[in-house]
């Protein structure tokens, strides 16, 4: 048996990217972009215009990518270095990027730093992202929206804008790494759609008081994100919410409700189910009304519906991966009955843990991977997500 792994996550280790960075205020925020592209192992170039010069200094871009910053065309035709064909760049990446750069690229208009790259991209076919940022009257012209729509029919990808305080705003540096590491990433699993569910489950009690457990969905979430890197249509069931873009998210409280709700997703078609989900073992019939407080209450419990056991009958040739928690047991003990919950419900892999010890709310686990053999992994549950989903395309 292995008694543990050591996971790093260099998810855009080798990449290129060229971030192009033009006039808007949200220019401000390139600093923690470029960081955060880099601590993922990216490579990063800045390439500004004028205008953007105006709002933030190419020192600090320097800075940030540790790189010289493009900010004219030389004689050493930069635009052809990275962005020609055969160059150095693996994604033109423009964040943030304003209505008159859109206009611009659109229209095939090279006036700029940012859209000469832009120019040279589109004729050599290197990936384009752009990250739209400015105000939310601008964001909604009809001519901004018909130059979005035709640039997104060449092939370009963007990362929509947050709504708010009358601005379309840049969207979070993390979620524009995590499109970033989806566009560069193999595709191991595209075309696959993947369902998992996650965190706890919450039955009421009354119209205030619920009954529930500490499970915190992190893994859930970690589960979803790594799929959606490795290019999978991923759909997630809990009581939170990401709001990444991309991922389909329900949210859920009672046990009935994600069972319900899983069944039905299930039936648009499904190629795998991960039900991580701490979902409630018991359920009771909540009262109308708040109950006082100050006096003994007896609730009286019954089974909740176990949604693997629902989702096998409903389709039994469907793929599940199933989480088995236990406390106070030994390594053997915990593998036996994670493999009976195997055979039991024809479960493709278990993940079986003893939360006595954490992993419950926690941001690390210590688990074991069961499927033909049995796996033991240690560490922070983004690096379990990423050791169960390599085991997910074995799987397929």
């Amino acid at each position: 048996m292995n008694t543990g792994i050591t996971i790093s996550s260099k998810s855009l280790e080798r990449k290129n990217i060229i971030l192009g960075i033009t006039g808007s205020i949200a220019a401000v925020r390139c600093v923690e972009l470029a960081r955060e592209l880099r601590r993922h192992g990216a490579t990063v170039y800045a390439v500004m215009t004028g205008e953007a010069q105006k709002i933030i200094h190419p020192e600090a871009m320097r800075y940030a990518t540790g790189n010289r910053v493009i900010t004219g065309i030389t004689g050493d035709v930069e635009h052809v270095e990275f962005c020609g064909t055969g160059g150095r760049a693996s994604l033109l990446l423009i964040a943030p990027c304003t209505a008159n750069t859109i206009g611009k690229l659109a229209h095939g208009i090279d006036d700029t730093t940012v859209t000469t790259f832009g120019t040279t991209a589109f004729g050599s076919g290197i990936p384009i992202m752009i990250v739209p940022a400015m105000h939310e009257s601008m964001y909604d012209h009809p001519i901004v929206i018909e130059n979005i729509g035709k640039l997104t029919e060449l092939g370009v990808e963007f990362i929509s804008p947050v709504m708010e305080e009358g601005a379309a705003k840049i969207a979070g540096k993390e979620e524009i790494v995590l499109r970033v590491e989806r566009a560069l990433g193999k595709k191991t699993l595209a075309g696959k759609r993947i369902l998992i569910t996650g965190g706890a489950t919450a039955e009421a009690i009354d119209p205030i008081r619920i009954i529930t457990n500490r499970a915190s969905g992190k893994t859930g979430v970690e589960l979803a994100l790594e799929a959606f890197r490795r290019g999978a249509d991923v759909t997630l069931v809990h009581r939170g919410c990401i709001g990444i873009q991309g991922i389909c998210e329900f949210e859920v409280e009672s046990a009935k409700d994600m069972t319900d709700v899983v069944l039905e997703e299930l039936g648009r078609g499904c190629d795998l189910l991960i039900s991580a989900a701490a979902i409630s073992d018991f359920t009771i019939s909540p009262s109308k009304e708040k109950i006082k407080s100050g006096k003994a209450v007896t609730l009286t419990l019954k089974p909740a519906p176990k949604l693997i056991r629902e989702a096998r009958l409903k389709y039994p040739g469907l793929k599940i991966i199933g989480f088995k928690a236990e406390t106070g047991v030994s390594e053997d003990e915990l593998v036996k009955r994670a493999r009976e919950s195997m055979e039991a419900s024809g479960l493709s892999m278990v993940v079986a843990n003893d939360v006595s010890s954490g992993g419950m709310g926690t941001e690390e686990n210590d688990v074991y991977i069961i499927d033909s053999s049995v796996e033991r992994v240690s560490g922070a549950k983004h690096e379990i997500a990423v050791r169960i989903m390599d085991k997910v395309e074995d799987i397929f």
